[in-house]
């Protein structure tokens, strides 16, 4: 079993930041490449961002590109995803995800359960 625990969400005004943390615990080996999706209200689920376990191998989404950065951790066990400049519709329930498959992503191993982020001023 491997649970995913994601923290760093919170409300911040158009423009502010954030930085997500993802903690893996359980069986941890070959979770990466591990990454983050998001979803809006009515909307799909949707592929944000994701890394290799050096950081040398990334992709994001092209409507954060620029403006986010994905990041392992200095233990095997974490990832972050920076965000700055953010937009109202940045908006969204962010999901760490893990043991992924394609790239960018078409298939996940493990969710987490999501920690919500609201651009709004």
């Amino acid at each position: 079993q491997v649970k995913l625990v994601e923290s760093g969400g919170g409300l911040v005004q158009p423009g502010g930041s954030l930085r997500l943390s993802c903690a893996a615990s359980g069986r941890t080996w070959n979770l990466y490449p591990m990454g983050w999706f998001r979803q809006a209200p009515g909307k799909e689920r949707e592929f944000v961002a994701q890394t290799s376990r050096s950081g040398n191998t990334t992709y994001y989404a092209d409507s954060v590109k620029g403006r986010f950065t994905i990041s392992p951790g200095n233990t095997k066990n974490m990832v972050y995803l920076q965000m700055n400049s953010l937009k109202p519709e940045d908006t969204a329930v962010y999901y760490c995800a893990a043991g992924l498959r394609g790239s960018p992503a078409r298939t996940v191993g493990y969710w987490g359960q999501g920690t919500q982020v609201t651009v709004s001023s």
